[in-house]
């Protein structure tokens, strides 16, 4: 069993005990080909909350501090993290995630950036999207990770970015990043 898939195990069943976790959706991510899930930031805990109720690995963008901590830095790496500089994505972290996209892999991102971003989103989502070709799967993280209190992932059905496609302007990227998080805040909204 690879770390990936333990390491899941693990996180399921201490979701659905201490947080009644739930899924819902989950036939609306794709079994294979490049993906990218977008969802709303809560808290420190969204990476494993997006990814365990799926079968497919979820690589995340982190930021590049948390790779210096000993041991825990190579630990999410292993688990499929990759580092991002604050402030600003690296051509690093954009080539890295383009070719993990071109291989038919699957990453979740956090359109607001920052927990609580309050909605605005970034573009990064988007560009990615729209210069791989990968289905964009809205998620809505729904409750507040208290002890015993249910908390729930809901998948959407995946966002037609097509007509952003064609103009690779920066209004059209702006769209497409509004579509995308106007999405996720109905999504939010609907099973709140």
């Amino acid at each position: 069993m690879s770390l990936y898939r333990f390491g899941r195990l693990v996180c399921r069943i201490f979701f659905k005990t201490v947080f009644r976790f739930q899924a819902e959706g989950v036939a609306n991510v794709p079994s294979d080909g490049p993906v990218i899930l977008c969802s709303n930031h809560i808290s420190t805990f969204d990476p494993p909350t997006v990814g365990i109720a799926l079968e497919r690995k979820v690589h995340f963008m982190a930021k590049a501090e948390l790779f210096d901590i000993p041991l825990f830095g190579t630990l999410i790496r292993k688990l499929g993290a990759f580092p991002v500089k604050r402030g600003g994505v690296s051509k690093e972290s954009i080539r890295y995630a383009l070719q993990l996209l071109g291989e038919g892999g699957m990453m979740g991102i956090f359109p607001e950036g920052t927990r609580g971003g309050g909605g605005m989103g970034k573009k990064g989502a988007a560009s990615l999207a729209l210069r791989s070709g990968a289905a964009v799967v809205p998620v809505a993280i729904i409750g507040r990770y208290k002890p015993f209190r249910k908390m729930k992932v809901v998948y959407g059905k995946p966002i037609d970015l097509a007509a952003y496609r064609d103009s690779a302007n920066s209004d059209s990227l702006e769209q497409a990043t509004e579509h995308i998080m106007s999405t996720i805040r109905e999504l939010v909204a609907s099973h709140s």
